[in-house]
């Protein structure tokens, strides 16, 4: 019986360790989050050049709210997150921004996909984002909407995924 409450005792002096480290480890993790991030990118760039998107660079509408005439832009992005509009575009005061994404190219690049509409021409802007100022932005949902994307599509790196699990589950169970 005594060498059952002695293990039960180191477990629980481990536990206590943990306890005491855990704060410590959650404030790293989240202090690091856009070394995190850019990194996830960089992993992530064989995901986005299979099942990203072209995404549309500026078109014209007709009246029945068509588009044609539409001009794409030539890397391949996946969108992250939406934001609440920035009020006007950095590129030119004038435009008003009616919709804004945080987008990753194939390339590993974020930026912030920037969207005007004049009633007859959609136009858009792709202001460069680093990391930081993604996480900024947009929040912990693009660091989440990555992962996701790397878990569905990113094959053979298994032990990589299992870490961001581990890692990003654990910097949302314990936020304070």
């Amino acid at each position: 019986m005594d060498e059952i409450e002695t293990g039960f005792t180191k477990i629980m002096e481990k536990i206590d360790e943990l306890k005491k480290t855990e704060g410590t480890l959650a404030d790293t993790v989240r202090k690091n989050d856009a070394k995190l991030l850019a990194r996830m990118a960089d992993s992530a760039i064989p995901v986005v050049k299979a099942v990203g998107i072209n995404m549309l660079k500026k078109g014209k509408q007709d009246t029945k709210g068509e588009m044609y005439d539409p001009q794409y832009y030539p890397q391949k992005m996946i969108v992250l997150g939406k934001a609440e509009t920035a009020g006007v575009r950095p590129d030119n005061p004038h435009m008003q921004v009616t919709d804004q994404f945080c987008v990753l190219s194939e390339d590993g690049d974020f930026f912030e996909l920037m969207y005007s509409f004049d009633g007859f021409l959609t136009d858009s802007y792709l202001n460069p984002l680093d990391a930081k100022r993604a996480i900024d932005q947009y929040g912990y949902d693009i660091m989440v909407m990555l992962y996701t994307a790397m878990h569905d599509y990113l094959k053979g790196e298994e032990t990589l995924i299992q870490a961001l699990d581990t890692v990003i589950g654990y910097i949302f169970a314990r936020t304070p």
